[in-house]
């Protein structure tokens, strides 16, 4: 199995620290709003790749954490007049309500920052007394980034092309601009915590780093997480965690790519975020999934307004060769280890999901041509081993007609039921090879204004100009 890393900007065999054992970390959500499909992606791939690794043989310790405070917690709660901490813990249940529909699994440990604030403390001072930060007479606690000699080996950032992008706080306090802060002293009205240095909260970088030394101690084998969190987030936490331990934090760092909405970036400010809940009201969680795992996890996502249409009609046509399968009455269990073999050997390249899902219009055009020639059993088989295998990509999870079923119910409007029925009785002509029957029927849905193409995704009705 190969992994990118970015710390390395190349593929590296995986080998873990600990012999048949991953410690893997991914940055959640922070709860301000509601969850977007940029929050949904992140949390299906590193859900996939956990699941992979499990696949292979490894014991995987997946943590996940949400941040649950944070200057936009703290002004959504001004904004609404809910504490920061209930405000928090309301975004939390609507936030993981909303991923159990979207069908993503639990990490193996759930972390929240306000659960760790004696963790970042204790951080916090030994980084001062090891002499890589400093309190402020206000106090505020700074890293003293310049005392870190590693600075920017994640982004690739000199320590002179990082003042021109990182985000100045508070620069009459610090001593040097590119410093960051571990504590924020409170302001008036801000939730806030008693500290050594007075009452305050931590800053944003320093709680993945005491979260993930609380759950797994010095060092991790994956750390993951959005590429645009590589600065200075992961920058920054590298600093922090390897100026006090004096060891490499993570050994492998992945990142995702982005999600963009016809050509632009995501954000609140363009007007442009897809909610999760918005998208699963229309869309089925497979669909959903099918479309963004279209593309390799590293590589931004362009979201079109055909991208979901397609993948749900790609996903229709598989489900109705499945259902094919289930008339025949037979079952089986899988046994098809060219398909797994295949799915393997794309996953093992840095996790390739745009290849395996590639694969599947072959595999299920196999399948027909087995059921076709009266190869049932093969075909049962085949159909078996989809399931299982393209099960840990969330697909394929669902009971045929019901996918079916939601599908034609979108499109209803659009085809009479009678058309419906006239290209249903065709396909089963077709199967049996009766093609005098097939190309009367296809006569009769002409005659009542509609076409019907064959396609490999299955047969294509569409109304006639």
């Amino acid at each position: 199995m190969k992994i990118y890393n970015t710390l390395t900007r190349k593929k590296e065999d995986f080998v873990p620290r600990r012999e048949g054992v991953v410690d893997m970390y991914a940055c959640g959500i922070t709860v301000s709003g509601d969850a977007h499909i940029g929050h949904a992606y992140q949390a299906l791939i590193y859900d996939i790749i956990r699941k992979y690794l499990e696949k292979s043989g490894y014991k995987v310790n997946y943590a996940r954490n949400y941040t649950d405070v944070d200057d936009k917690i703290i002004a959504k709660s001004h904004e609404t007049g809910i504490p920061a901490p209930e405000y928090a813990e309301m975004m939390i249940e609507r936030i993981d309500a909303l991923m159990r529909r979207f069908e993503v699994d639990d990490p193996t440990i759930w972390l929240k920052a306000t659960c760790n604030i004696d963790n970042i403390i204790r951080f916090v001072e030994r980084l001062i007394a090891s002499g890589h930060a400093y309190a402020t007479e206000r106090g505020d606690v700074y890293f003293a980034v310049e005392s870190f000699g590693g600075y920017g080996k994640l982004s690739g950032r000199r320590l002179e092309d990082a003042y021109e992008s990182v985000r100045i706080e508070n620069e009459e306090n610090k001593r040097n601009p590119l410093d960051f802060a571990l504590w924020k002293s409170a302001k008036d009205g801000e939730i806030f915590w008693e500290s050594p240095w007075g009452k305050g909260r931590p800053g944003w970088h320093i709680e993945c780093s005491a979260m993930n030394m609380a759950a797994f101690g010095d060092q991790i084998d994956i750390h993951g997480g959005g590429r645009d969190l590589i600065f200075p987030h992961h920058e920054n936490e590298i600093a922090q965690t390897e100026a006090l331990t004096g060891k490499q934090f993570a050994k492998y760092w992945i990142h995702n790519g982005l999600i963009k909405v016809n050509g632009q970036k995501m954000s609140k400010s363009l007007g442009n975020s897809l909610l999760l809940a918005d998208l699963l009201d229309e869309y089925s969680p497979e669909t959903i999934k099918y479309a963004l795992l279209q593309t390799n996890y590293r590589g931004d996502i362009n979201i079109t307004d055909e991208l979901f249409p397609d993948a749900d009609k790609h996903m229709y046509g598989f489900y109705k060769i499945l259902l094919d399968v289930e008339k025949t009455g037979i079952a089986a269990d899988g046994g098809s280890k060219e398909i797994d073999d295949a799915f393997d050997r794309a996953m093992d390249d840095d996790f390739n999901t745009a290849r395996a899902l590639s694969d599947l219009f072959a595999i299920f055009k196999g399948i027909r041509s087995k059921l076709a020639v009266g190869e049932a059993m093969a075909a049962a088989r085949d159909a078996a081993q989809v399931r299982k295998t393209f099960g840990l990509l969330g697909l394929f999870k669902t009971d045929p007609e019901r996918f079916i079923e939601y599908y034609e119910a979108k499109h209803s409007d659009d085809i009479p039921s009678e058309v419906t029925e006239l290209v249903r009785r065709r396909a089963e002509a077709k199967q049996a090879r009766d093609f005098a029957t097939a190309d009367a029927l296809r006569a009769e849905i002409n005659a009542l204004g509609y076409s019907v193409k064959d396609t490999k995704d299955g047969a294509v009705v569409e109304r006639l100009n």
